[in-house]
This record gives structure tokens, C-alpha cells and sequence, in this order.
């Protein structure tokens, strides 16, 4: 059990003993907006942004052994700096509560008190190699799955959450969720918010294979866990059919009103989304980016999820478990990859979204998935003329999402606004591209343009070096698993010694 940043519930530490230390522990909000420690040596001079050892939420040596590893390898210094900043940011900032023998834990996105499925999961992402060697963060990793096991069995259609009852912690007050109704309806005291995402349950099953891929543990999957992938396969058969049936009656098994000021308007038609009409794919009412969406079948969103169905496949035949849930996971990753392939795709350019009626929205998001993050979903090969193709138009004025100015150039989404792009766009594009050109010049649009701070924000404006969420964990994972990714397969971009390195080995 850690004790740091977040205060843990531990047996061996006593109540007086973690308020002391609470005590005397920044909040990390506002300790990441202003530079910390000793700046790099390089000339971008950015600050040391890690908590001091005794405030931070969770302490793996593996972890800090990584660290030492690609701070002697990298050439750059301030590179070096940004990898020993946000590598470690999801266990230094955001694990507020942890019981191993409970088997349940508590992730904060950031500054938001609250644990989103789609966050966590990809918080988590750059760890996975990691998980064989360093059994408490493995066990970590299995408290958090069983945890959100619990969430997705009673609230499958929900995205973010309380933390646990055990935890002793209060429930955090979203103003946004005031006034909003759900039907079916939800206690806010388990959850924070009731948004439908499909990419909020693929990022669950992406973090329970993830944790099997690594460990081969198969104890996660108890009667929560299996509960979840039932309620899964649920949400799939539902939304993937048409707004009406023959007769014209019409479908509705879970709505959202929104309103109440909050970021995404209210989802139209009394919460249940634009019509749809079955191709195969499954509906969505918002984006992975909590944004409204505009017609219901989100493209890499389902490209997401025909992707983790076959993994879920697969680890359930390697584990000799539940065959016919592995049979229906094939099954409807089949059909939900060829309808993209079917119904998506127009002279080799894939559409956001498509609503089964022909409509097509022809652009992209920084939130992963994305079209541009196909390449790194697993999907297709980054060489595939389509995604070739639909790389060109996402990263031009062809997508109306795309800004670019004299610092910074990107894609965001209506989340913040037009002229905001995201760092998470450009660590997309990396993923999505061979030419150590384009790998450079995105690399060094994200170091450029961290505000002096060190870490990886929500946003940037193009027209100066504003941005939003100084404490945003997610894109600081994505950034260091990228940086991993590219000392495996571009270590002569970034390395000294110009030879492949794979943490764990």
C-alpha cells in the first residue's frame, strides 16, 4: 500500500498519520501551473513537474527504473524532462484510493475528481509492458478493472464515475449533471456523469486484455467482470438498431436530456440522439471527447470496438472460458469492421460519423479514437491508401477541425473551440506515420509548446501559447507511450545510441 499524494486507506498507517501527510502536499492543479525544481538542460529550460516522493499516489520501481533508462538514452534534454514528467504522472497524481485486499481503485482523470472509463484505460496504456515485473502495480491495475467491473455491470451506458463506497471518500458534485434526466435513471452517487460513449466501454475491455496480455492472470475475470461483458454485448445489440422498426415504432432504450449549462447541449430528440438506420454498426450519442455527436454511428469508435472484441475473443479462448461469448465477440467484430469498410468509406476517405442514410461527416476529433488514430487503435496499417488519403484531408483546411498558426497546428474539436488544436492530434499523427520528417516536426510542436511547464495539456491556441487543463493525465500517458513507441521503431530519432529500447527487456 502507497501513501502520497491522494492519501490511501491503509490499515498500517494511521487516520492522524495520513492527514499529516496530506498536509503537507500541494494540490497538483495548482502545483502544475507554475515551474517547479531544476530546469533541463536543454533550451527549452523546462521544469521538473513531479511531486516530491512522499505526495505522490502510487510509487512503482519499474517504473522509475524506465525513467533512469530513457533519461540516459534520450539526445534531447528537454525531450528527457518531458518523459520524466508525464511517464509517471498517472501513479505520481491520480490514483486516489487503493485496496489490494478489497481489490478496488479509484483514478481521478486530473483535475477532475472523478474516474472516467475512457481515461483510465488509456492512463494505464504505456504500463501494460510493465505489469509482468512489478506485481503491485500489477495488482493495481486488477483493482482498477474490478472496480470499473462494478460501474459497467449496473451503469453500462454511463462514462464517468464516484469513487467507491469503501473508499471513504465524498462524492464529488458535478453542477453539469443538475437538472439532467436519464432514463434509465442513475444515482449520482455512484455516478459523476451519464454520458453515452461506446469508447467508454472499448477502453474497459482494452485495459482488461491489456492486463491478461502482460500478467496472463486471468483471477480478474469474476462474476463483476463477466456481469460487465454481458451488460457489454447488451449496450451493442441495442444501439446498433434503427430508430424505427418496420412499423414505424420508435426505439429508444436509453436517453440523455443535457442542458443545465453544460459543456454538450442536450441530445435532440428528447435525448435520444439523430435517427439511425442499421447498417451494423452501433450508435453513440457523444464523442470521446464528451461532445454531442452529430449523426449516431461514430467511425473509430466502432473501429475501436470491433478491434477489442477480438482481443476479448481471444483471451477468452486462451482462457477456456465462456465460448459463446467469444463466438458473439467475433462475430460482431466481423460485421462491425466490414460495415466501416461498407458504409463509411467514399473514394478512399473515411467519415466521422454516418447516420445509415447516407449522411456523412467528414472530419475529426483529438479525442482517441479518431480517425487519425486508427493506425495506433490497431485497426489497419498505417501504409492502407484509405487511411493514407484520410490523413491528408484530417491534417488540412478539408477538415473543419484542423487550425494551424506560427507555434502550434493541430486538430481539436468543439469541446474547447475552433482555434484550440489539441497535443493529442499530433501524438495521433506519429502513430499514423513513417517519415522521420513528419514524426520531428509533430515532436517538436508538442515539446515547443508546454507553456514552460513540462507537461502535455488539453490544448494550445494558435495565435499565442494559452491553454486549457494544466493537469490532464491522459495526454501525458499518450505522450510517453509514444515516446516509448518511437524508441522501439525510430530509435534513431531519439536515441544516442540509435538501438530499439523496450521497457521490461
Amino acid at each position: 500500500m502507497k501513501l502520497g499524494f491522494a492519501s490511501f486507506v491503509s490499515a498500517a498507517v494511521t487516520v492522524s498519520a495520513i492527514a499529516g501527510a496530506a498536509a503537507q502536499c500541494s494540490d497538483f492543479t495548482t502545483y502544475s501551473q507554475t515551474p517547479q525544481g531544476s530546469p533541463s538542460s536543454g533550451p527549452l529550460a523546462l521544469p521538473y513537474m513531479r511531486p516530491s516522493p512522499e505526495c505522490r499516489t502510487f510509487n512503482s520501481t519499474a517504473v522509475e527504473k524506465v525513467i533512469t533508462d530513457m533519461k540516459a538514452r534520450l539526445k534531447d534534454p528537454d525531450l528527457a524532462r518531458l518523459f520524466e514528467n508525464a511517464f509517471p504522472n498517472t501513479l505520481d497524481t491520480t490514483v486516489k484510493y487503493f485496496n489490494e485486499t478489497e481489490n478496488l481503485a479509484f483514478i481521478i482523470t486530473g483535475d477532475i475528481t472523478a474516474q472516467w472509463l475512457r481515461d483510465t484505460a488509456n492512463q494505464f496504456a504505456h504500463y501494460h509492458t510493465l505489469l509482468s515485473e512489478d506485481k503491485e502495480l500489477a495488482t493495481l491495475v486488477k483493482a482498477v478493472i474490478n472496480n470499473e467491473a462494478r460501474y459497467v455491470s449496473e451503469y453500462p451506458y454511463c462514462g464517468a464515475f464516484q469513487p467507491p463506497p469503501e473508499s471513504g471518500l465524498a462524492p464529488s458534485h458535478n453542477d453539469w449533471a443538475d437538472g439532467v434526466t436519464v432514463n434509465p435513471p442513475v444515482n449520482n452517487q455512484t455516478v459523476f456523469e451519464c454520458k453515452y460513449e461506446i469508447d467508454s466501454l472499448c477502453g474497459f475491455l482494452k485495459l482488461s486484455r491489456s492486463y491478461y496480455q502482460s500478467t496472463k492472470d486471468a483471477s480478474f475475470m469474476n462474476t463483476n467482470w463477466f456481469t460487465a461483458i454481458d451488460q457489454i454485448f447488451r449496450v451493442i445489440r441495442e444501439q446498433s438498431q434503427s430508430t424505427f422498426d418496420e412499423d414505424y415504432n420508435f426505439i429508444s432504450y436509453y436517453n440523455w436530456t443535457g442542458g443545465n449549462g453544460a459543456l454538450s447541449p442536450a441530445v435532440p430528440n428528447h435525448g435520444n440522439g439523430e435517427p439511425k438506420l442499421y447498417t451494423g454498426l452501433v450508435g453513440t450519442h457523444h464523442r470521446p471527447s464528451d461532445d454531442l455527436s452529430t449523426f449516431a454511428f461514430l467511425t473509430p469508435a466502432n473501429a475501436m470496438l470491433s478491434v477489442e472484441l477480438t482481443h476479448l475473443a481471444d483471451v477468452l479462448d486462451a482462457t477456456k472460458q465462456a465460448h459463446n461469448v467469444s463466438t458473439l465477440a467475433r462475430q460482431y467484430s466481423s460485421t462491425i469492421s466490414e460495415a466501416i469498410w461498407d458504409t463509411t468509406v467514399v473514394n478512399n476517405v473515411f467519415a466521422y460519423e454516418t447516420n445509415g442514410f447516407g449522411g456523412r461527416y467528414v472530419m475529426d476529433d483529438a479525442n482517441v479514437p479518431s480517425l487519425l488514430s486508427l493506425p495506433y487503435l490497431g485497426f489497419l496499417d498505417k501504409k492502407h491508401p484509405a487511411y493514407v488519403k484520410t490523413r491528408k484531408v484530417l491534417l488540412s483546411r478539408n477538415n473543419p477541425y484542423y487550425a494551424a498558426g506560427k507555434n502550434f497546428s493541430g486538430i481539436g474539436g468543439p469541446h474547447v473551440d475552433a482555434y484550440h488544436p489539441w497535443p493529442m492530434s499530433q501524438i495521433s499523427a506519429i502513430y499514423g506515420t513513417n517519415d522521420d520528417g513528419e514524426i520531428l516536426n509533430s515532436l517538436y510542436l508538442i515539446a515547443n509548446n508546454t507553456a514552460g511547464l513540462g507537461l502535455i495539456h488539453e490544448s494550445v491556441s494558435i495565435y499565442d501559447q494559452t491553454y486549457t487543463r494544466p493537469w490532464f493525465a491522459w495526454a501525458n500517458s499518450y505522450f510517453a507511450e509514444m515516446l516509448l513507441d518511437l524508441a522501439q521503431r525510430k530509435p534513431h530519432l531519439i536515441l544516442k545510441d540509435g538501438k530499439p529500447y523496450v521497457p521490461g527487456q
